[in-house]
């Protein structure tokens, strides 16, 4: 897979500072704060562990670190997506102007044709394409734009609508990149699914929650009353539903996006795996794997509705 942006976006970006320009009297908070173990003690940032959080930038006593984004350039995306080893894509864009979407999207071209997943985030979208046709699923990660949120959606919609074939699954951004700091910060993204999950004109399709998820939003949902088990196997069965439960918040949540919170509780066994072997591969150490796989059964069990305890033990 390969990732684009077609304009600033908090996954595109990364902390920088020169550790020869910090004081000696600097007490280094920024080792301290970041989730991924990115900054190395007495070091600067490891560019491939920092997700661009940003959470080490207001804590500098010294102000040095900074935030370096960068967008990726369409036509040598497209040029790479023609090449037969890259066959899916990722692609970040801003709900605000989907004049911005379908600019990308067109500058793409006939590159995609051979795409098995096309990935568009903090506004959009994670579907399958083959023969030019989405076959399976489109996710639009989206945030909450208050009162334009629901126009935003209906103007993204109209753009992907003539080739979609699939459920539409749109991502609620509440609070991102925040699910590991504590109970509370799943409280936004509740929030924002109560409230639109309510809206009687949204755009067609089903409803997802990140930005901010962690292992109370579960509970959180049941409290609201937002969460309920159904299933569904093929896409043609969306037309087959109810009016009523189409209408209804809780059938409409369809899933849960995991990510620093999920990051968080993987990242300790593999903190533990690099602390007694150096820099090293957990899948060298089936008992370090089985128990990351364990930790992250017994998170998505609380959504898949099984209980990972019992059937381990």
């Amino acid at each position: 897979m390969i990732s684009v942006n077609d304009d600033e976006d908090l996954h595109f970006r990364k902390a920088e500072f020169d550790p020869d320009d910090c004081p000696q009297d600097c007490t280094r908070p920024c080792e301290k704060v970041c989730p991924a173990n990115a900054i190395l003690q007495k070091g600067g940032v490891l560019a491939e562990r920092c997700y661009g959080c940003g959470r080490c930038l207001p804590v500098c006593p010294y102000d040095k670190i900074r935030a370096i984004t960068y967008v990726r350039d369409v036509t040598a995306t497209a040029e790479l997506l023609e090449r037969d080893d890259v066959d899916a894509i990722e692609i970040h864009t801003s709900a605000r102007v989907p004049a911005v979407f379908r600019e990308l999207w067109t500058g793409l071209g006939n590159s995609t044709a051979n795409l098995k997943l096309v990935a568009v985030c903090e506004a959009v979208i994670h579907f399958l394409i083959s023969d030019g046709y989405i076959k399976y699923y489109h996710l639009v990660s989206f945030p909450d734009l208050r009162d334009s949120t629901i126009s935003a959606m209906e103007a993204m919609y109209s753009i992907m609508e003539t080739n979609i074939q699939c459920f539409n699954l749109w991502q609620l951004d509440g609070r991102p990149m925040s699910g590991d700091i504590g109970r509370g910060a799943t409280r936004d993204v509740i929030a924002f699914v109560r409230k639109l999950a309510s809206a009687g004109n949204k755009p067609k399709g089903f409803l997802q929650l990140a930005g901010g998820t962690n292992a109370h939003t579960i509970e959180g949902l049941k409290k609201e009353r937002l969460f309920q088990k159904t299933t569904i196997h093929e896409a043609s069965d969306y037309e087959k539903i109810p009016s009523s439960s189409l209408h209804s918040p809780n059938a409409l949540i369809a899933g849960v996006a995991f990510g620093g919170y999920a990051r968080k509780i993987v990242g300790r066994v593999l903190n533990s795996v690099q602390n007694h072997h150096g820099l090293a591969h957990v899948e060298d150490f089936p008992e370090q794997l089985l128990q990351a796989i364990f930790e992250s059964l017994a998170l998505v069990g609380t959504v898949k509705c099984y209980n990972i305890q019992k059937q381990i033990t």
